[in-house]
């Protein structure tokens, strides 16, 4: 995720510190770009079909009889949480609020310190998971990043004055585990529990996989390669089905600057981001990992899928160098046909790539899944104009590189084999009842105007079919034998989002859009059990321009039965 918050705004920051060539091919991109209707005219999956699948609708239409039997809720820009009537929310835990009944309350005049803060609950959440273990519950919450001018803000500059406030950032990233329990109406931290633990930015994590034992990944600290501190920046997270959470770092790289300004730093580090100039967060201030000119192969140790077992406090979480390096928003696990574990991930970031794993060895409900996510294949997708796609094999075979090499440069990997570039690929969702995923690609300002950050063009067309895409579009696919572990696959857009109430192009979005549902940025995405797919949008929290809304705002899924009915009906007579 991207946030609002200007001060936090990775693609802005890398993209001007790592600025992309200026050259546009437009007799390419004038070719390639199409209007709306003809967009919508080019789709041969039935009519409307483009949008969502027949088989699809029939499962939505029976699924939305039951669960779409709630008000609509006006849209708005009031700094609160909207429901229906008849909902309700209550907080369950804040910022700096202790997990352990001997830490201190948050103080907001100090706004606390390090050490207390390595007790409490992080900072600006981002995925969250739920566990049982017999009658307990428990959740596992991303902390992805820090308000430095609120967390900083009993400073009257909103700057760090000392180390400690420093070292207050690192402990507020990363992950945090606690049980919760339901005392009369509400939920609530049970603080005694032997669960509750903070993962942090300091927490020691093994090193797993191709990339292990790598001179890529030895440094002054860990002359072996396989153990590294920390993690933070995680964005979404999925859980296993032995089990276990998967936590993503994704932007990992703004915490990494040079002491010596004149430092050269190597394509790697271009690629992924990684400056001379400090973001003003100080980490290697108070510790040299963080320093590029003295630790060089640090920045490659983050950027990779963290597995915590939430129900074993005293497990060390792991680092899967096997699923890639990149700026990962989630990981969706799902099954192939024989059992072998499927992981789908995308990297967000304009122009990056969309990828799939695919373990060596089978699922065995009950047996020892310790080292599946260790071994198997990586791929990354390519799409072609006729709507099918193939998953292109990342090996030394394919790319010429070492297979450690690919599990630390993914990003180069993918583009020497010919990756599509996409729109931001963010969270992946898989349809439980169906073979068949989604990937939310939030939004591409630089869509046929610059390629991406390793120089790769980024031709309009496809599944990314609109220049200088603000509104971003939700795409899905299917894998061919319905098999999760298929290597080619067919697709189409299941929205394309925008704004038809000041657009008559294709930035009004598909045909399922309008103004009462319209929306921007599709960011995080989630199935429910009942295959109801909820969506998540991140942008402006103004209605302002381009992004303005109206008076109501009705369910994307309301408006996709809507028009499925009305289909029927036509088709009846």
């Amino acid at each position: 995720m991207s946030t609002a918050d200007a001060e936090e705004n990775f693609d802005e920051y890398d993209e001007i510190h790592s600025r992309r060539s200026e050259i546009t091919d437009l007799d390419r991109v004038i070719e390639a770009a199409i209007n709306r209707r003809g967009f919508l005219g080019a789709m041969t999956f039935g009519l409307g079909s483009f949008v969502i699948g027949t088989s699809s609708l029939t499962r939505l239409a029976k699924a939305g009889e039951d669960r779409f039997n709630f008000s609509r809720t006006p849209s708005g820009t009031a700094d609160t949480v909207t429901l229906p009537e008849g909902f309700d929310w209550k907080t369950l835990v804040n910022r700096g609020e202790p997990l352990w009944s001997d830490a201190p309350e948050f103080d907001h005049s100090t706004r606390g310190s390090a050490a207390i803060q390595a007790r409490a609950f992080g900072d600006n959440n981002d995925g969250m998971a739920v566990f049982q273990s017999g009658d307990r519950t428990v959740m596992a919450v991303n902390n992805e990043y820090t308000n430095r001018s609120i967390i900083w803000g009993n400073r009257a500059d909103g700057k760090a004055a000392n180390d400690d406030d420093i070292r207050k950032g690192l402990m507020a990233r990363g992950v945090s585990v606690f049980e919760i329990a339901r005392i009369g109406d509400a939920w609530t931290v049970v603080k005694e529990s032997p669960f509750n633990r903070r993962i942090t930015a300091d927490s020691e994590m093994e090193i797993t996989g191709p990339a292990a034992g790598s001179e890529l990944l030895k440094s002054a600290a860990d002359p072996t390669g396989t153990l590294s501190r920390g993690t933070w920046n995680n964005c979404g997270n999925r859980v296993t089905p032995w089990g276990t959470c998967l936590a993503c770092e994704e932007n990992f790289n703004g915490y990494y600057y040079s002491s010596d300004s004149g430092y050269e730093r190597t394509p790697s580090m271009k690629r992924y981001g990684i400056n001379v100039e400090d973001r003003d967060y100080g980490w290697a201030e108070v510790d040299e990992r963080f320093d590029i000119s003295k630790n060089p192969n640090e920045s490659n140790r983050a950027g990779f899928v963290i597995e915590i077992d939430t129900l074993d406090p005293s497990s060390t979480p792991t680092k899967r160098t096997a699923l890639g390096r990149f700026k990962r928003e989630n990981a969706d696990v799902v099954l192939a046909a024989d059992g072998r574990v499927e992981v789908y991930m995308g990297d967000d970031e304009r122009g990056e790539f969309l990828y799939k794993f695919i373990s060596r060895s089978r699922f065995s409900e009950g047996g020892n899944s310790s080292a599946l996510l260790d071994a198997g294949t990586l791929y990354v997708a390519k799409f072609s104009d006729d709507q099918t796609g193939k998953w292109l094999p990342l090996t030394p075979e394919s790319t010429g590189m070492s297979a450690d090499d690919i599990a630390v440069n993914t990003r180069m990997a993918g583009s020497l084999v010919g990756a599509t570039p996409m729109d931001r690929p963010e969270r992946v969702a898989s349809n439980p009842n169906a073979v068949e995923s989604y990937v939310a690609l939030t939004n591409n300002k630089n869509r046929g105007l610059k390629p991406n950050a390793g120089g790769d063009p980024t031709p309009v067309g496809g599944p990314n079919s609109r220049e200088a895409n603000v509104y971003g579009q939700i795409l899905r696919w299917l894998p061919n034998g319905e098999d999760h572990a298929a290597d080619t696959f067919t697709w189409d857009l299941y929205a394309l989002a925008g704004n038809p109430a000041i657009h008559s192009d294709a930035n009004a979005g598909s045909e399922n859009i309008n103004a009462g549902n319209m929306f921007n940025s599709p960011d995080g995405m989630m199935f429910d059990k009942h295959g109801l797919l909820w969506i998540q949008t991140d942008r402006n929290y103004s209605n302002e321009g381009e992004f303005q809304a109206r008076d109501r705002c009705r369910s994307i899924q309301e408006e996709f039965l809507e028009w499925h009915r009305n289909r029927e009906l036509l088709r009846d007579g």
